[in-house]
């Protein structure tokens, strides 16, 4: 998959070649091509930016160092614009891009892109939440980050993405490790047991209780899925209805 970005400040995606994301680099999962839109901008002063028509407050983007930025390097695939005003992202979506060829990314900064830009390249404006950051980068980085982990060969072979527990429509369960108490505290029994039928049962457990507390919108749209449910889960469930 080729993943191209526009941005003002591209050493900011310096941790894309670390860690996995790195490694799917490596191996030719991903193709990632930043390009600095300042490279391309016709302002003897290398601005990229000017006060809005109408008036108000900051800076906006400017059309043309953008435009020709994207038709130098000659990006395609589908344009994204990484705005708080945008559709919120999602595993559904995450996994709609991931399907693609190539995807395009544009980072904003000041106070935003002009509209012109974002009409011309039919962008489609992403939110990573209901909050305004100082720039696309960060939100960029969101986005690929969850892509990828669709991407065949991205995770390592015993890792499923499906199986992570928010695609399943709970939050995850508490995990522990070595050692097994420390200072006082212990880990449940049930997972020193060896029984995985029952582990696995406690630990949907815990992820309908932390659900239910935390994110109970999640929680009823979980119920209005009509999981297939075993005896035993259906049991367990009527303690939290």
């Amino acid at each position: 998959m080729k993943i191209n970005i526009l941005t003002i400040f591209p050493d900011m995606f310096a941790p894309l070649r670390m860690s996995m994301l790195g490694r799917a680099i490596d191996n030719g999962i991903i193709e990632l091509d930043i390009t600095d839109i300042r490279d391309y901008t016709t302002d003897r002063h290398n601005r990229v930016d000017d006060t809005p028509y109408g008036g108000g407050a900051g800076m906006v983007m400017q059309v043309q160092p953008i435009l020709d930025a994207f038709n130098a390097k000659g990006y395609g695939g589908e344009v994204l614009y990484m705005s708080p005003r945008g559709e919120m992202l999602s595993g559904d979506l995450a996994k709609e891009l991931s399907e693609k060829d190539e995807i395009t990314i544009l980072c904003g900064h000041y106070e935003g892109v002009d509209q012109r830009a974002l009409d011309r390249l039919g962008a489609r404006e992403v939110s990573i939440g209901d909050y305004v950051l100082t720039g696309g980068e960060l939100p960029a980085m969101v986005l690929i980050d969850t892509v990828a982990r669709f991407l065949d060969g991205v995770l390592a072979g015993e890792e499923s993405v499906t199986d992570e527990s928010v695609y399943s429509g709970l939050l995850e369960y508490p995990q522990y490790s070595k050692p097994r108490e420390y200072e006082g505290d212990e880990v449940p029994e049930i997972l020193l047991s060896g029984n995985h039928g029952e582990i696995d049962l406690w630990r949907w457990e815990q992820a309908v209780a932390l659900t239910k507390e935390r994110r109970p919108d999640m929680f009823r749209k979980y119920l209005e899925s009509e999981p297939e449910l075993s005896k035993k889960q259906k049991i367990i469930l009527q303690k939290y209805l």
